[in-house]
């Protein structure tokens, strides 16, 4: 090993935090689908596949409170209508607190819709959407969770599309006590993923695919009650906020290419707006 190898991994090692990238052996684990998930090419590929008898999903190993994990995700080709693919975090429980990148499929020609939102305490309901400006299922694209004490950031090909603050001053919910787990999936939603669920799964296409690949996980490991970040981290996910371009860039994807925003709902929260909506407006 180089100095500066060595060099790099004991400073990462005094950061108190995990940093890995691109090895699904070594990340997860393929835990449901009797054979429908397969992790590839020396760990450097995963693929997610459904039919009409099951879907299948990975995990990992691990859990985590805080931190920044990248996906690179190639989303099922041609008519993918009622199948979804998923990107997320989730803790245990009734109580549960989760961060959802969900893909729901479309006919062969009609976009992707990218579903985001936000559980504390298993409380959700902050739902945002979005068409993509590519197609999703011709490439890889980079898809990042970014999750520390005062913010969570979505951002696809490091392009944000939305950020969630901690508002806790003001009363709201924010997932910050409850390490969680990298979860993805491919599973059959045909009962609402596609027009409130009018267009169902064409099963004379399955089975379908999804594909996964340069993992990179950057966080906090929770393990036995403990955190591997006894002390603030110095990775720079730990205390980012949204510069000035971010900020620019994130205006101009939510004016483009946002189809839904619970904050505009007006005919669902008829008693008013939650209110971090009203303190970010």
């Amino acid at each position: 090993m180089s100095p500066f190898k060595i060099f790099l991994f004991t400073a990462l090692l005094a950061a108190g935090f995990t940093f890995s990238a691109a090895d699904f052996n070594q990340d997860v684990d393929v835990a449901w689908g009797n054979g429908r998930g397969k992790i590839l090419n020396n760990g450097q590929l995963l693929t997610l596949s459904l039919d009409k008898s099951s879907g299948s999903g990975f995990q990992s190993k691990t859990e985590y409170l805080f931190g920044k994990i990248d996906m690179q995700i190639k989303l099922v080709p041609g008519n993918s209508a009622g199948t979804v693919t998923t990107f997320y975090l989730k803790s245990p429980g009734s109580t549960w607190d989760e961060i959802d990148f969900e893909f729901l499929g479309n006919m062969t020609g009609d976009p992707y819709t990218l579903h985001t939102n936000v559980y504390t305490q298993g409380k959700g309901d902050k739902e945002q959407q979005f068409k993509l400006w590519f197609d999703p299922s011709a490439n890889f694209h980079t898809y990042s969770i970014l999750w520390n004490p005062q913010r969570i950031i979505f951002t696809v090909d490091d392009t944000p599309i939305r950020e969630f603050k901690n508002s806790e001053s003001i009363g709201v919910l924010f997932p910050k006590s409850k390490p969680m787990r990298m979860y993805a999936s491919l599973w059959n939603a045909d009962d609402w993923a596609t027009r409130g669920g009018l267009v169902k799964t064409d099963w004379s296409k399955a089975p379908f695919m999804a594909s996964y690949r340069n993992i990179k996980i950057d966080a906090c490991v929770n393990a036995n009650g403990r955190s591997s970040c006894s002390s603030k981290p110095t990775s720079n996910w730990y205390t980012q906020e949204m510069d000035l371009t971010s900020q620019a860039r994130l205006r101009w994807v939510q004016k483009n290419y946002m189809i839904y925003n619970y904050c505009t709902d007006s005919k669902r929260f008829p008693q008013g707006i939650p209110r971090e909506c009203a303190a970010s407006s």
